[in-house]
Protein backbone atom coordinates (compact mmCIF):
# COMPACT_ATOMS: atom_id res chain seq x y z
CA UNK A 1 0.00 0.00 0.00
CA UNK A 2 1.69 3.67 -0.89
CA UNK A 3 1.72 5.84 2.51
CA UNK A 4 2.91 8.90 0.53
CA UNK A 5 -0.23 11.65 0.66
CA UNK A 6 -0.04 14.27 -1.97
CA UNK A 7 -1.31 17.70 -1.51
CA UNK A 8 -1.71 19.24 -5.20
CA UNK A 9 -3.96 21.43 -7.66
CA UNK A 10 -4.42 25.42 -7.04
CA UNK A 11 -1.12 25.48 -4.73
CA UNK A 12 1.99 27.44 -4.77
CA UNK A 13 4.01 24.43 -3.70
CA UNK A 14 3.15 21.13 -4.33
CA UNK A 15 4.03 18.83 -1.17
CA UNK A 16 4.71 14.88 -0.46
CA UNK A 17 3.50 14.26 2.80
CA UNK A 18 4.79 11.09 4.18
CA UNK A 19 2.50 9.90 7.54
CA UNK A 20 5.33 7.09 8.40
CA UNK A 21 7.53 9.48 10.26
CA UNK A 22 4.81 11.83 11.80
CA UNK A 23 5.22 9.38 15.21
CA UNK A 24 8.43 10.95 15.53
CA UNK A 25 7.02 14.74 14.96
CA UNK A 26 6.68 17.33 17.90
CA UNK A 27 3.85 18.32 16.82
CA UNK A 28 1.83 14.77 16.81
CA UNK A 29 -1.45 14.90 19.14
CA UNK A 30 -1.93 11.71 21.42
CA UNK A 31 -5.31 11.54 20.14
CA UNK A 32 -6.98 9.64 23.51
CA UNK A 33 -5.86 12.46 25.40
CA UNK A 34 -6.66 15.27 22.83
CA UNK A 35 -10.39 14.78 22.86
CA UNK A 36 -10.80 13.77 26.30
CA UNK A 37 -9.20 17.04 27.65
CA UNK A 38 -9.98 19.42 25.12
CA UNK A 39 -7.16 21.51 24.60
CA UNK A 40 -7.34 25.41 24.99
CA UNK A 41 -5.72 27.34 21.77
CA UNK A 42 -2.67 28.49 22.86
CA UNK A 43 -0.94 31.31 21.75
CA UNK A 44 2.51 30.65 20.44
CA UNK A 45 4.21 33.94 22.28
CA UNK A 46 2.58 33.04 25.43
CA UNK A 47 3.46 29.28 25.24
CA UNK A 48 7.63 30.68 23.88
CA UNK A 49 7.38 32.91 26.84
CA UNK A 50 6.61 30.17 29.15
CA UNK A 51 9.26 27.40 28.20
CA UNK A 52 11.75 29.75 28.11
CA UNK A 53 11.21 30.82 31.95
CA UNK A 54 10.83 27.57 32.91
CA UNK A 55 13.92 26.42 30.84
CA UNK A 56 15.90 29.00 32.68
CA UNK A 57 14.05 28.70 36.05
CA UNK A 58 15.29 25.18 35.68
CA UNK A 59 18.76 26.12 34.70
CA UNK A 60 19.35 28.40 37.85
CA UNK A 61 17.97 26.17 40.47
CA UNK A 62 19.32 22.63 39.57
CA UNK A 63 22.32 23.69 36.90
CA UNK A 64 22.62 22.31 32.97
CA UNK A 65 21.14 18.83 32.71
CA UNK A 66 23.32 16.36 30.27
CA UNK A 67 22.43 12.91 29.33
CA UNK A 68 21.94 10.02 31.09
CA UNK A 69 18.62 11.57 31.64
CA UNK A 70 17.77 12.89 28.12
CA UNK A 71 17.95 8.67 27.63
CA UNK A 72 15.47 7.98 30.07
CA UNK A 73 12.87 10.22 28.84
CA UNK A 74 13.73 9.01 25.57
CA UNK A 75 12.65 5.02 26.86
CA UNK A 76 9.03 6.87 28.02
CA UNK A 77 8.67 8.37 24.38
CA UNK A 78 9.54 5.25 23.19
CA UNK A 79 6.60 3.23 25.16
CA UNK A 80 4.28 5.66 24.65
CA UNK A 81 4.85 5.86 20.92
CA UNK A 82 4.39 1.90 20.46
CA UNK A 83 1.01 1.93 22.52
CA UNK A 84 -0.78 5.27 21.32
CA UNK A 85 -2.95 6.46 18.87
CA UNK A 86 -1.83 9.31 17.49
CA UNK A 87 -3.18 12.64 14.56
CA UNK A 88 -1.50 15.81 13.59
CA UNK A 89 -2.84 18.57 12.86
CA UNK A 90 -3.58 19.45 8.73
CA UNK A 91 -3.75 23.81 8.98
CA UNK A 92 0.32 23.27 9.21
CA UNK A 93 0.26 21.51 5.59
CA UNK A 94 -1.98 23.43 4.45
CA UNK A 95 -0.63 26.62 5.00
CA UNK A 96 2.93 25.43 4.12
CA UNK A 97 1.62 24.60 0.21
CA UNK A 98 0.38 28.15 0.35
CA UNK A 99 -3.09 27.92 -1.46
CA UNK A 100 -4.04 30.03 -4.75
CA UNK A 101 -5.67 33.26 -3.76
CA UNK A 102 -8.73 32.05 -5.59
CA UNK A 103 -8.72 28.76 -4.20
CA UNK A 104 -11.71 27.88 -2.06
CA UNK A 105 -11.93 24.44 -1.06
CA UNK A 106 -9.99 21.29 -0.45
CA UNK A 107 -11.20 17.63 -2.25
CA UNK A 108 -9.48 14.38 0.59
CA UNK A 109 -9.43 11.74 -1.89
CA UNK A 110 -9.81 8.46 -0.93
CA UNK A 111 -8.42 4.80 -1.75
CA UNK A 112 -11.67 3.76 -3.18
CA UNK A 113 -12.14 6.82 -5.15
CA UNK A 114 -14.19 8.96 -3.03
CA UNK A 115 -14.11 12.19 -2.57
CA UNK A 116 -15.24 15.18 0.13
CA UNK A 117 -15.39 18.40 -0.55
CA UNK A 118 -14.80 21.35 2.46
CA UNK A 119 -13.58 24.90 1.98
CA UNK A 120 -10.10 25.70 3.08
CA UNK A 121 -10.90 27.17 6.47
CA UNK A 122 -12.86 23.45 7.04
CA UNK A 123 -10.02 21.69 6.14
CA UNK A 124 -7.99 23.66 8.54
CA UNK A 125 -9.36 22.59 11.09
CA UNK A 126 -9.15 18.92 11.01
CA UNK A 127 -6.77 16.21 11.99
CA UNK A 128 -4.90 13.24 10.11
CA UNK A 129 -5.27 10.27 12.47
CA UNK A 130 -1.92 8.48 11.59
CA UNK A 131 -1.65 5.44 13.98
CA UNK A 132 -4.02 3.35 16.49
CA UNK A 133 -2.67 1.70 19.57
CA UNK A 134 1.12 2.03 18.55
CA UNK A 135 0.35 0.59 14.78
CA UNK A 136 0.02 2.38 11.21
CA UNK A 137 -3.00 2.07 9.82
CA UNK A 138 -1.70 -0.12 6.86
CA UNK A 139 -5.65 -1.87 5.99
CA UNK A 140 -7.67 1.24 5.64
CA UNK A 141 -5.00 4.08 5.34
CA UNK A 142 -2.38 5.18 5.06
CA UNK A 143 -4.33 8.64 7.08
CA UNK A 144 -7.87 9.00 8.91
CA UNK A 145 -9.65 12.33 8.46
CA UNK A 146 -11.04 13.35 11.84
CA UNK A 147 -12.51 16.54 12.88
CA UNK A 148 -11.25 18.93 15.41
CA UNK A 149 -13.79 18.33 17.66
CA UNK A 150 -13.82 14.34 17.61
CA UNK A 151 -17.04 13.69 16.78
CA UNK A 152 -16.44 11.08 14.31
CA UNK A 153 -13.32 9.99 16.02
CA UNK A 154 -15.33 6.28 16.41
CA UNK A 155 -16.11 6.85 12.70
CA UNK A 156 -13.51 8.75 11.02
CA UNK A 157 -12.91 9.10 7.21
CA UNK A 158 -10.78 6.43 5.85
CA UNK A 159 -8.13 6.10 3.03
CA UNK A 160 -7.21 9.40 2.26
CA UNK A 161 -4.66 9.14 -0.22
CA UNK A 162 -4.48 12.83 -1.63
CA UNK A 163 -5.53 16.22 -1.20
CA UNK A 164 -6.53 18.66 -4.05
CA UNK A 165 -7.11 22.09 -3.36
CA UNK A 166 -9.26 24.02 -5.77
Amino acid sequence: MESIIQIKGAVNFQITLDPTVWIFDDRKLDLEKYFIEKPEEVDPDEEYIEKAGKFWSREIMEGATFPPTLKTERKFDRKEMMTGTFGIKIEPFINNAEPKEDATTVVFETNNGAQHRHSIEDAKKFIFQFSKEGKMLNEDGPVYLLLRDGSNYENPIKGIVGMQVE
